[in-house]
């Protein structure tokens, strides 16, 4: 699964050097593509099947209000936008999943401060995995971090586990409550592998299914922003299998 995460790590990489005012959501789409195509592997997400339409592309690219599914095509980025990257592979057998969420030149301070928190909810699940006995304490973490900054978290959609299929059991939400299952949760032991992914919404943490039938957008229409890794948890604490070669994530 590393060779895997260092793939997805690597489409990223690409996309970040790209992500500009006046480049349009299809051509870094189309970067990605090439890329898994290059190294013979598999993308996860383009046909997977849909209410309507199978997805059609190797990316969810999601821009400002848009929380994930998002469709690459003609849409040009703009100065002040926001824009998530999710994308993910299949290699020698097995999945890779991560989400950046960049910003587009300059945004504004509330904007930076959503993705700065997103990704601390990210980096801060990581830490608090190979300190936990059981998720639910990680996903009460990572929910009262995300309330005190002022921010709400998404719990319509959530993450999962992953190996030879993208999705895999158990879910893996990003907050915690009664009013879920208490069965859902689930013990944090070496051999776990898990996409865990906060999604935070600088309002409601509402979400609506837009016409397209895959894209999912705030309720209200203030900016969202996701950030993912794939997680193994080692007999040495967790390993970021979507990290850079040195480690960085």
């Amino acid at each position: 699964m590393r060779q895997a995460g260092l793939l997805v790590w690597e489409a990223h990489h690409l996309v970040a050097a790209k992500v500009a005012p006046g480049v349009t959501t299809g051509e870094l789409d189309a970067i990605v593509e090439q890329f898994f195509a290059k190294h013979n592997a598999t993308p996860l997400f383009k046909g997977v099947p849909g209410k309507k339409i199978p997805f059609p592309a190797v990316c969810c690219m999601s821009v400002n209000e848009e929380v994930v599914h998002g469709i690459p095509g003609r849409r040009v980025l703009q100065e002040g936008d926001i824009i998530s990257v999710d994308t993910g592979c299949r290699y020698q057998g097995w999945c890779g999943d991560a989400a950046v969420t960049h910003p587009i030149g300059a945004v504004s301070a509330e904007a930076q401060r959503l993705l700065e928190v997103t990704r601390g909810t990210l980096l801060l699940a990581i830490e608090q995995l190979g300190v936990c006995r059981m998720w639910s304490e990680v996903a009460t973490q990572m929910e009262k971090y995300v309330k005190e900054q002022g921010f709400s978290v998404v719990e319509n959609l959530v993450g999962h586990g992953i190996g030879r299929d993208m999705h895999e059991e158990p879910q893996v939400p990003n907050y915690w409550s009664r009013r879920i299952r208490q069965d859902a949760d689930f013990r944090l032991e070496p051999g776990l592998v898990i996409a865990i992914e906060p999604m935070v919404n600088i309002g409601s943490k509402r979400v609506r299914t837009l016409r397209d039938t895959w894209t999912e957008a705030t309720s209200d229409g203030s900016l969202s922003a996701h950030f993912e890794h794939t997680v193994a948890l080692t007999e040495n604490g967790p390993q970021v299998l979507t990290a850079a070669p040195d480690g960085a994530y």
